[in-house]
């Protein structure tokens, strides 16, 4: 491996981490000569480290415009949730039959600490006093997912999963809503705690089923909070045509 793959590894990962902590905005330019500064390497690394965002979908090249942070439609993320729902389905599923006791005490302390960065949340009032935790919230949510993935050790599945949970895994995607969805954090929580019964009781059918529901439900908690926050869903691939006529 050469040093300018290894650089762009490094350089791809600290975008990454940054757009999906949200302090990269969707629509925020990355210009390669200011990386290029940022990171004191030359181009070569930095345009290898945005190509590869690019085939992860979380960035796209405009012709004549540079590089941005993409803008998620609603169709993209609602496929996006559909194929999560497949695949961690199936991780699921199988982990279901590999769960042991040590296993299942770690899955019971992500599910306890997701359930009680939940309750915190629904407990603070909307704006920036949920925003606060809201990266909290969302590393607990993977934290849970991910001990499933482990166990299950299939390792395309897993990768797959995780790249379409790129799309809309970040704090600034999960924009906090108000107390009227509160039962859909609530709901969200409950059916973590149901996936980890069905795979203590060793349900590989009944905890497929639940996992799948969660994501697609998921979908809707989404949907709720950038209805509430954001009024109207960005529409990119209109702008996109537009750029290229």
């Amino acid at each position: 491996m050469s040093l300018d793959s290894t650089k762009a590894d490094d350089i791809a990962l600290v975008i990454e981490e940054a757009i999906v902590s949200g302090e990269l905005a969707p629509g925020t330019v990355l210009r390669q000569e200011q990386l290029s500064e940022q990171f004191q390497v030359s181009r070569t690394p930095v345009r290898e480290a945005l190509r590869r965002l690019a085939a992860l979908g979380l960035v796209s090249f405009v012709p004549n415009r540079g590089v941005r942070v993409r803008t998620i439609s609603r169709e993209e993320l609602h496929e996006a949730f559909m194929v999560r729902a497949e695949l961690e389905s199936l991780a699921t599923e199988v982990a279901a039959g590999k769960m042991t006791a040590a296993d299942l005490t770690e899955l019971d302390a992500c599910e306890r600490r997701f359930d009680e960065i939940s309750k915190r949340l629904r407990a603070l009032e909307p704006g920036e006093e949920r925003r606060s935790i809201m990266g909290d919230w969302v590393r607990a949510n993977h934290a849970f997912h991910d001990v499933i993935y482990r166990v299950a050790d299939l390792p395309l599945v897993e990768q797959l999963a995780k790249s379409s949970r790129r799309s809309f895994s970040g704090p600034a995607v999960w924009a906090p809503g108000d107390h009227s969805i509160d039962d859909l954090y609530a709901k969200n929580a409950e059916q973590h705690r149901a996936i980890r019964q069905a795979l203590a009781a060793g349900s590989a059918e009944g905890a497929r089923a639940l996992a799948r529901e969660h994501v697609l439900s998921s979908f809707g908690l989404l949907e709720a909070i950038l209805e509430q926050v954001g009024g109207t869903w960005p529409q990119p691939k209109r702008s996109q045509a537009k750029l290229r006529s």
